[in-house]
């Protein structure tokens, strides 16, 4: 005896590879429009869209190329930027009125501190 959940299943199309390549093809091209693509080929715009997906995952979890570790060439002697100075310079402006400080660096947490109070 059939059931309803057996019935179901029977009635459940089957899309082959081939008519999945062409509507990616299709909807690969410029201003293309998924909806209209799908209804061109009588499927569910959200179909192609549930296929499109699980085709950028299938992608994404197999790399294309192997991975491999490339040793980068590093200079000698690494040069401290400018930045990297004794001191901590904050500048803040609001209207005509500018104001400069320079905190040494061995403050840093009293430096943050104050301008938490300052911004506050």
């Amino acid at each position: 005896m059939d059931t309803l959940e057996d019935s179901k299943q029977s009635s459940r199309r089957r899309h082959g590879a081939a008519l999945k390549a062409q509507v990616f093809a299709e909807c690969a091209q410029p201003h293309a429009s998924v909806a209209s693509i799908a209804l061109a080929h009588g499927l569910n715009a959200n179909l192609v869209h549930k296929w499109r997906r699980l085709a950028g995952k299938s992608q994404a979890s197999t790399p294309s190329c192997a991975l491999e570790f490339v040793a980068l060439p590093l200079a000698a002697h690494a040069q401290t930027p400018a930045t990297a100075a004794s001191d901590i310079a904050i500048e803040l402006r609001r209207g005509a009125i500018t104001l400069k400080v320079t905190w040494p660096m061995s403050g840093a947490a009293s430096c943050a501190a104050w301008v938490r109070e300052v911004l506050r």
